[in-house]
């Protein structure tokens, strides 16, 4: 893992992960809470969707007392641990999105997501962040047949909703091949909307940002519940009008919210920094972030440092939505990773040159729908559920967050997320045996896609059960 800075005295921060280390800052914790305080605004976690909802809350009104509570630093969590994907994901289907709200808010939805990454990278170059942002779009290999027929499937749905080539193109052969050398590749897909990014890098320049714009972060700081009015700690309770709850995947520790979202981990891999001639032969040229069509995500990107960070699902959800340091650490999962890197690029051999590994809990909800909301009456918002696409998404929930609490009514507060309700997740054995069910349907299907070249009709069922 990476090195302890001199003088940072709070060095196993570093140890988190891969962006965390290559900081050049001290990782410090700003000043606890000392006390009661009061304010307009408290916000219950320092990740992207409070710091997020902190920028743009404090850009709208200047005069409004914002304070931010985190129970380690800024982007202790998966802000800070991420793939450094700033794309126009979203965890339900164009298609899962009109089946529920209808096919024109499906369309603004997707519309605003691409936005969002225009936005994000705005605000970068306005706020001066160096975070290593590079717009080269993603690109989404197959190197099945079953995983051709998915992306031949995301353009057909693509184009059925007014999106063009533009927004997504779909790859013969030497075309994906071009952008991204993996082996065995038949052809796939590319967006132009989103960039890669160091995670660690924007989370800890946007918490410098808002508090440029007058808002308190308060680190080392543990919120034991969130009322109506409050947010509660061992050190003082912050009264205030509107609490933001934005905790994602460590959500469940918070009283009344066990069921709310399931803590799903997704781990992670860096390679040591790669000679120009392996890069010639890996292509990612315009550091275009990469996954492929199979069930159980993974993803990539190249750094800016010439590293191959690399991810993926796979690691066992724990019983009783635990979350835990220890969790980030599953050889298994980290084997695994190193045989699929090795698998996608035979050039790097077969010991795939790994310096870092690390890992971290994302949030799932029940209907793997993302939501964003404010109950005026009670004062209390949320934002999450992002099923690892939240670097972008949480942008969105932050300028929504925005608008909603001052009681503007714009595009954004009229998405089709906007106040949605995901039902609560089953209670244990139930969570238990639902979710790891699921993850070992989608990894025996990929095993067996990839060895009969035929789609898994389990996984296409389970997909289907999902509402995608």
């Amino acid at each position: 893992m990476g090195a302890t800075l001199s003088g940072d005295p709070a060095g196993h921060y570093r140890e988190l992960s891969h962006w965390l280390s290559t900081l050049d800052e001290p990782l410090t914790p700003r000043p606890a809470l000392p006390g009661d305080a009061v304010a307009d605004v408290v916000i219950v976690g320092a990740g992207y969707t409070g710091l997020w909802t902190a920028y743009h809350l404090a850009r709208a009104d200047p005069a409004l007392r914002i304070i931010v509570l985190e129970k380690e630093i800024a982007g202790y969590g998966a802000s800070g641990r991420n793939g450094g994907w700033c794309s126009a994901l979203f965890p339900t289907s164009l298609t899962g999105l009109a089946r529920r709200h209808g096919r024109d808010a499906a369309v603004a939805m997707q519309r605003a997501l691409h936005d969002t990454v225009r936005e994000v990278g705005r605000v970068v170059a306005a706020e001066g962040i160096d975070c290593d942002w590079a717009d080269g779009g993603t690109v989404t290999l197959a190197r099945t047949g079953p995983q051709l027929v998915r992306a031949r499937a995301a353009v057909d749905e693509a184009r059925a909703f007014g999106f063009g080539a533009e927004h997504l193109a779909l790859l013969d052969t030497g075309e994906a091949t071009a952008r991204c050398a993996a082996e065995g590749v038949r052809g796939g897909t590319y967006t132009p909307h989103c960039a890669a990014v160091h995670p660690a890098k924007l989370v800890r320049g946007l918490a410098r940002a808002v508090e440029r714009l007058g808002v308190t972060i308060h680190e080392r700081t543990t919120v034991t519940a969130i009322r109506a009015g409050s947010a509660v700690t061992a050190a003082g309770t912050v009264r205030a009008p509107v609490v933001v709850r934005a905790t994602e995947g460590y959500t469940p520790a918070l009283p009344g919210q066990r069921r709310t979202v399931a803590p799903v981990y997704s781990l992670m891999v860096a390679t040591e920094p790669l000679p120009a001639e392996t890069w010639a032969r890996i292509g990612l040229a315009q550091r275009e972030t990469f996954s492929d069509h199979r069930h159980v995500i993974i993803y990539g990107q190249r750094t800016a440092d010439g590293r191959l960070a690399f991810g993926g699902r796979g690691a066992p959800y724990h019983f009783g939505s635990r979350v835990s340091p220890g969790y980030d650490r599953e050889p298994r999962v980290f084997a695994a990773l190193r045989r699929t890197l090795g698998e996608l690029f035979p050039v790097l051999g077969r010991d795939v040159p790994v310096t870092h590994t690390w890992g971290g809990p994302l949030g799932v909800a029940r209907d793997w729908a993302a939501s964003v909301g404010f109950d005026r009456a009670s004062g209390l918002a949320w934002a999450g559920g992002y099923v690892g696409d939240g670097v972008g998404s949480s942008n969105l929930a932050g300028r929504t967050l925005a608008d909603l609490i001052r009681g503007e009514r714009t595009e954004l507060t009229t998405l089709p997320w906007v106040n949605h309700r995901s039902r609560r997740w089953e209670p244990e054995p139930l969570r238990w045996l639902a979710v790891n069910t699921a993850l070992r349907v989608m990894t025996t299907a990929d095993t067996t896609e990839m060895r009969t070249n035929r789609p898994s009709r389990r996984a296409t069922t389970l997909s289907r059960l999902l509402g995608n």
